[in-house]
C-alpha cells in the first residue's frame, strides 16, 4: 500500500516537464498577434526620441551641477 501511494505523488521526470512546458509556449506563440513592421519602426523612433530628449536633460542638469560646484569650490 505504501509503494501506491509513492507512485500518486511522483512527479513526472524532467524531461517530459520540459517538453510539456516547450509544448505550452509554442502554442502561446501562436495565440499572440504581432506588430506590423511599420509599427514596429514607429514605435522604436519614439523610443529613440524619448531615450535622446533624456539624454539632453541629464547632461544639461549635470553639466549646470559640474559648473555650479567650480564656482562655488574657487
Amino acid at each position: 500500500m505504501a509503494n501506491a501511494s509513492k507512485q500518486k505523488t511522483k512527479k513526472p521526470n524532467i524531461f517530459r516537464r520540459m517538453g510539456a512546458k516547450i509544448k505550452e509556449v509554442f502554442s502561446e506563440l501562436k495565440r499572440v498577434t504581432w506588430p506590423t513592421f511599420p509599427k514596429v519602426v514607429k514605435t522604436t523612433g519614439i523610443v529613440l526620441v524619448v531615450v535622446l530628449a533624456f539624454l539632453v536633460v541629464v547632461t544639461g542638469v549635470d553639466s549646470f551641477l559640474g559648473w555650479l560646484l567650480k564656482l562655488i569650490s574657487q
